[in-house]
């Protein structure tokens, strides 16, 4: 039995080339059966495991190439007749959550400043909080005051995905020699959402005024996004999140005027944050929390007890506390 991975990339060096279109290599044999064996009519076990390296894809079906892994069955009976299996395996990577990321942009020449609070780590289904504060929208002057209000907020999360197409020896020659290849990028959105109210605006605040908003944002369902990857053979996978805040400057003349006058003055701040899409962990253990420990990894034992005492016999210290309770 073999442990297979197979790529398939879908633009590759030469169009009708096979060994440009498919690779694949084996990860793990097993020997099960290396001589004759009769075995009754019914189902057997034939136990194995295998520990895939860390540095190995996810299975991933995207629009440059498809990775699929899975497990290849040969047998071979008494009439020399060749039995054949193929059993697919999905592969997938889980991270463990962490804590929400903090950043901070600053957006010169004016005196904005953006806080942004999100969730690192994000999945296809399901939803996550981003809480948004922005400072500086008020410029006071001795008799009148310059502010910055929301018109608008948009937000988008863009999958990026990047492949490099190896070449078989027979067209070593299209991509200027060995161990060389095609690269290909594509990008593709897979959530947005449009605000246009919702947030708290306070122009009195300490330090310039505030804005405070906090939204939702999620993969949009059916757009079968790609968890994040980045191979040693070329395929990198990476998703940003994008969020844009149309701005329009208004200007109060005295203190005291409640309205203020719209100076036509308008600004679109763009801001993007880097987002991991994975898999949500299952119900089980890590595989690292059931291993046993190695020799290596064993602290030292304790003293054991001396039970064969040659020497003389010690005496016992009197305790007049215990023949005291005797007493009584």
């Amino acid at each position: 039995m073999h442990l297979k991975a197979n790529a398939v990339t879908k633009k590759p060096v030469a169009k009708d080339c096979p060994e440009c279109l498919n690779r694949t290599s084996t990860l793990k044999t097993w020997n099960f059966i290396t001589e004759p064996t009769t075995y009754d009519h019914g189902s057997h076990q034939f136990p194995f495991s295998y520990l895939l390296p860390g540095h190995l894809p996810a299975t991933t079906h995207c629009s440059l190439v498809n990775i699929d892994y899975g497990l290849e069955v040969k047998a071979v009976t008494a009439l020399t007749d060749v039995i054949t299996h193929h059993h697919p395996l999905r592969v997938q990577r889980a991270l463990q959550p962490s804590p929400e990321k903090q950043s901070v942009r600053i957006f010169p020449p004016t005196n904005l400043t953006v806080n942004v609070i999100h969730a690192p780590i994000i999945h296809p289904i399901g939803s996550f909080l981003i809480q948004f504060r922005m400072n500086g929208v008020v410029e006071k002057q001795q008799n009148t005051q310059t502010r910055w209000r929301i018109k608008k907020l948009d937000w988008r999360i863009d999958e990026h995905t990047k492949n490099i197409s190896p070449a078989c020896p027979k067209h070593w020659n299209k991509v200027g020699g060995e161990g060389k290849g095609q690269q290909h990028e594509e990008m593709r959105n897979i959530g947005s959402d449009s605000l246009k109210k919702g947030w708290k605006t306070d122009f009195e605040s300490v330090g310039g005024g505030q804005i405070e908003l906090e939204f939702p944002a999620s993969i949009r369902p059916g757009s079968h996004p790609v968890c994040d990857v980045e191979s040693p053979t070329g395929l990198v996978v990476w998703h940003l999140l994008i969020v844009e805040i149309i701005v329009a400057e208004e200007h109060v003349k005295n203190l005291g005027q409640k309205h203020a006058v719209p100076t036509g003055s308008a600004r679109v701040l763009r801001t993007q944050f880097k987002v991991l899409v994975t898999e949500r962990g299952g119900l089980g253990i890590s595989w690292d929390q059931e291993m046993p420990p190695m020799y290596e990894d064993v602290p030292a034992s304790p003293p054991g007890y001396v039970t064969d005492y040659l020497g003389e016999e010690l005496p016992t210290p009197p305790d007049e506390g215990l023949e005291q309770m005797m007493r009584d």
